[in-house]
C-alpha cells in the first residue's frame, strides 16, 4: 500500500468539507458539508428500518448530497408517521438555515429504538451545529464525538492516495459499538472525497468496500435498524477514478483500507469489550465460504466468551466452522492463535489436536489469550480463498450496559 499516506483532519482532511457536531446530555447532533456532492449510501438490511433510512433511501436516488444531519441518542425508528414527521422538519429546518435544498439533505440518527425524537432538543441542535462548520481537525473530531451513543471514543480516519500520479484524498467518521452483526452494524459512517466520480460508480465502489469492512465485524451479532454508510465526492481534485464502468485500483484500495480501519476502531469498542478478536481463514473452497467460516467464528457467543475468559477453546473454534455452512473436511482443519507480538500456538493442525493438557502448545496459547489483541488463523484446505472478520469478546459489561440502557 506505497500509494497510501494516513493523515489528519478526519472527515475534514478533504477540501471542501465542513463539519460540527453539538450536544445536549446523551443528545447529539452532527452536520457535515459537501456541497454538490456525488453521493451513494448503503443501508442496513433489517425490515424494521428508522425514518431517516426511508427518507435518504429515497433522497439518494438523485445521486447528490450536500449536507447530511445525523442524530444520536433516538433511532427515530417505530415511530410511525410523527417519526417520519420529525425527520421531514428536521430537513427542512435545516433547509431554511443553510439554504440547501431540502433534497440535496441526508439525515440519519441512532439512538434508542421506539421513542419519540425530542424535537426541542433536536432542532436547538442543528441550529448550533451549522452555526459552527468549519474546515479543521478539530471540526471533524467535534462531528464524531457527537455521533457517540455507548461508544467510549470517537473513531474518525483520513488518508491520501496516489492516483495515476495524482493525490486524492478520502476521509471519515463513524460510529457504533454494540447490534454489530454482519449486513452492517448499528452504524453510521460518512465519508468523503475530493475524487471525481459519478454516484453509480460510488455505488459500486462503496458496496466493494463495506462488503470488506463493515459487513466483516461482528460484535453481538444483533442487526440495527439504523446503519447507513454514505460515501460523497465533491469532485475538488479534478482527478477521475471511475472510467468505462470500472473504478481506479487504486482508489479503491484507499477506499477499502479507511472503511477497514473504521471497522477495527468499531469491533475495538465493543460494547464492555477487553479484547479484540480478528479471525482469517485460508484455504476456503470460494469466497463465500471463507466469509462464512470466518464470521462464524468471530460471531460465536462461545469463542467470544471464552476468549474473554482466556481459554483457548479450539473445539468452540471448529465447531463454530462446522456450522457455518462453508465447505470443511474435520479431519483436514488447522487452527492456531496469535498475538501482534510474534508468538503463536498450533492448536490443531490438520485435524490433528497438538494443544493438550501439559503440552507447551497449550502453555504458549493460554498466555496468547492473554493479551489484548488475539489472532485466530483457520486453514480449511480445500482452496484458495481468504477472508477475514474481526470482533471482540462477550463480557459481563456487555449485559450490564444492554441490560440497563433505557433507564
Amino acid at each position: 500500500m506505497s500509494n497510501i499516506n494516513v493523515i489528519k483532519g478526519g472527515i475534514c482532511a478533504v477540501e471542501g468539507v465542513r463539519a460540527a457536531g453539538t450536544r445536549e446530555g446523551k443528545y447529539g447532533l452532527t452536520v457535515i458539508e459537501s456541497k454538490d456532492s456525488s453521493a451513494s449510501a448503503v443501508f442496513t438490511s433489517n425490515k424494521v428500518v428508522a425514518a431517516p433510512i426511508i427518507h435518504t433511501k429515497e433522497m439518494i436516488k438523485g445521486g447528490k448530497i450536500s449536507l447530511v444531519v445525523a442524530n444520536s441518542g433516538n433511532a427515530n425508528c417505530f415511530t410511525g408517521i410523527d417519526g417520519i414527521r420529525d425527520c421531514d422538519r428536521t430537513i427542512e429546518f435545516a433547509s431554511e438555515i443553510t439554504g440547501i435544498p431540502s433534497d440535496e439533505i441526508a439525515t440519519a440518527s441512532t439512538g434508542v429504538i421506539g421513542r419519540k425524537m425530542p424535537m426541542d432538543i433536536i432542532l436547538p441542535l442543528v441550529k448550533e451545529s451549522i452555526s459552527k462548520l468549519d474546515h479543521n481537525e478539530e471540526s471533524s473530531t467535534d462531528a464524531a464525538k457527537s455521533l457517540m451513543t455507548t461508544d467510549t471514543y470517537h473513531k474518525e480516519f483520513a488518508v491520501e492516495a496516489t492516483v495515476n500520479g495524482e493525490k486524492v484524498t478520502i476521509g471519515g467518521i463513524t460510529k457504533g459499538v454494540g447490534m454489530i452483526a454482519p449486513n452492517m452494524g448499528t452504524m453510521l459512517c460518512f465519508l468523503a472525497t475530493d475524487a471525481v466520480i459519478s454516484s453509480e460508480m460510488i455505488n459500486k465502489a462503496l458496496k466493494a468496500a463495506v462488503n470488506k469492512s463493515f459487513n466483516m465485524i461482528v460484535v453481538d451479532g444483533d442487526q440495527s435498524t439504523n446503519d447507513t454508510a454514505i460515501l460523497m465526492a465533491n469532485g475538488k481534485s479534478g482527478v477521475e477514478v471511475g472510467k468505462n464502468g470500472e473504478i481506479n485500483e487504486d482508489f479503491q484500495e484507499a477506499l477499502d483500507f479507511i472503511c477497514i480501519s473504521l471497522a477495527k476502531m468499531m469491533a475495538r469498542d465493543g460494547e464492555g469489550a477487553t479484547k479484540f478478536i480478528e479471525c482469517k481463514v485460508n484455504g476456503a473452497k470460494d469466497e463465500n465460504d471463507a466469509i462464512l467460516a470466518s464470521k462464524s467464528v468471530i460471531s460465536s457467543s462461545l469463542v467470544k466468551s471464552a476468549i474473554f475468559g482466556g481459554d483457548p477453546n479450539w473445539g468452540r473454534i471448529v465447531a463454530a466452522v462446522g456450522y457455518s455452512g462453508c465447505e470443511m473436511d474435520q479431519d483436514m482443519i488447522t487452527v492456531s492463535v496469535s498475538d501482534d507480538n510474534g508468538k503463536e500456538a498450533i492448536l490443531v493442525d490438520q485435524g490433528k489436536i497438538l494443544a493438550f493438557d501439559g503440552t507447551d502448545a497449550l502453555n504458549l496459547a493460554e498466555e496468547i489469550m492473554q493479551e489484548k489483541n488475539i489472532n485466530i488463523l483457520v486453514d480449511l484446505y480445500q482452496g484458495d480463498f481468504t477472508a477475514t472478520a474481526w470482533g471482540c469478546d462477550l463480557t459481563y459489561d456487555y449485559v450490564k450496559i444492554n441490560a440497563e440502557y433505557t433507564t
